[in-house]
């Protein structure tokens, strides 16, 4: 098929709507004859690329334009369902919606609450879609990032898309393309999560966390910092984030950065229940601190810095394991690493996923986190 035919889809955006406000067109039903559904309505978007305006190199050749609603056309409608709504969407054009090009799908908090088999479904079943793209959860309405300008970027879904995949090389966001997410959540012993991000005021996004899934309802999301403790329980490396450690007294306040990270589990049944002993090492670096009469190049000052920051992550990790657990999400795959090492136990008192997500609530853990400074800086003379 020639690329002029095809209308070539770069994201997908889904919300919420009421019933009320929508005019049925009865693209697919008719009243008195094909009956339309009782459920609510989808208001999905599409970004579609506009042919021989997409930019071809840095400059301004090749038709590209600063703009970026010169470069996409968004259009929107609504559905009852996902293949509904891309049915109406597919009246309005005269090319055919393509979706191998598909990079970026943006999923309201309001639709990922309520349920999101619909769009796994529908997007699973589709062969042009490809498991390297992203799936995002939105803060409000997930329709004004598909009609954001981001100053960086000239095609919108590409900025998006670019910020997670830098953010996988800074530290600061786990491997989690859409393939990954379908993949934990299908496992007996695991539970899907997903970027949590918002729009600023400067057509920027920010993630602000994961959304972290049961099935496949959202039940809740973490701060931006947790993320980092997510991927040092997991021991997810490369490590990007950084903390303030603050030392007795308040001027003694210094700025460390992770490198990286070394994990191992254990696992033991221990009064009916799985126990996990986490061991987890850091490596990290002094950045700055706020007192420059304060000398940290001394032996003792470095083991207090050591000593306050594995207090610190250990709290850390154990505030995070408890929040997925009152919410019964095992996004780090407990139940599966059961499955593999306690085979016996897992086919005996498990063996599904509904029975794991409430016995995940009783697990127990010991946590153990060493610190080691590598470098503590240094400046020009």
């Amino acid at each position: 098929m020639e690329i002029e035919d095809r209308a070539v889809v770069l994201g997908v955006s889904i919300d919420t709507v009421k019933s009320d406000g929508v005019e049925d067109d009865a693209v697919t039903h008719m009243s008195g004859a094909i009956p339309s559904p009782k459920s609510g309505y989808y208001h999905v978007a599409v970004q579609i690329a506009l042919p021989g305006r997409i930019p071809l190199g840095p400059g301004e050749g090749g038709g590209g334009t600063t703009d970026s609603s010169q470069t996409v056309w968004v259009l929107d409608t609504f559905g009852h369902s996902l293949d509904d709504a891309f049915m109406r969407l597919q009246q309005q054009t005269s090319s055919r919606l393509f979706f191998g090009h598909l990079r970026v799908i943006i999923v309201s908090e309001a639709v990922a609450k309520k349920g999101m088999d619909n769009i796994n479904d529908f997007f699973r079943r589709n062969s042009e879609v490809r498991r390297m793209a992203w799936m995002m959860i939105a803060k409000g309405n997930a329709m004004k990032l598909m009609k954001a300008a981001p100053k960086l970027e000239r095609i919108p879904t590409l900025y998006l898309m670019t910020t997670l995949d830098q953010g996988i090389k800074m530290g600061k966001f786990p491997r989690d393309y859409i393939g990954t997410f379908w993949s934990n959540s299908t496992k007996k012993g695991q539970e899907g999560y997903l970027p949590y991000v918002e729009l600023q005021k400067e057509q920027n996004i920010e993630i602000k966390g994961l959304a972290y899934f049961k099935g496949a309802k959202m039940v809740g999301k973490t701060k931006p910092i947790q993320i980092g403790t997510f991927m040092a329980v997991k021991g997810i490396n490369p490590a990007g984030y950084r903390v303030f450690i603050t030392l007795d007294g308040t001027s003694k306040l210094i700025m460390i950065s992770t490198t990286s990270r070394h994990v191992s589990w254990k696992s033991s049944i221990k009064e009916g229940h799985p126990h996990f002993d986490i061991d987890i090492v850091l490596e990290i670096n002094i950045e700055e601190k706020m007192d420059q009469d304060f000398d940290i190049n001394r032996e003792e000052i470095l083991r207090q810095i050591e000593l306050k920051l594995s207090e610190g992550t250990t709290k850390a990790c154990k505030l995070l394991l408890a929040q997925t657990q009152e919410n019964s999400s095992d996004i780090f795959g407990f139940g599966e690493y059961i499955r593999a090492k306690k085979s016996r136990y897992w086919n005996a008192h498990v063996k599904t996923k509904e029975q794991w997500q409430e016995q995940y609530k009783d697990i127990t853990f010991d946590i153990k986190t060493d610190v080691n400074v590598r470098r503590v800086g240094m400046k020009a003379k």
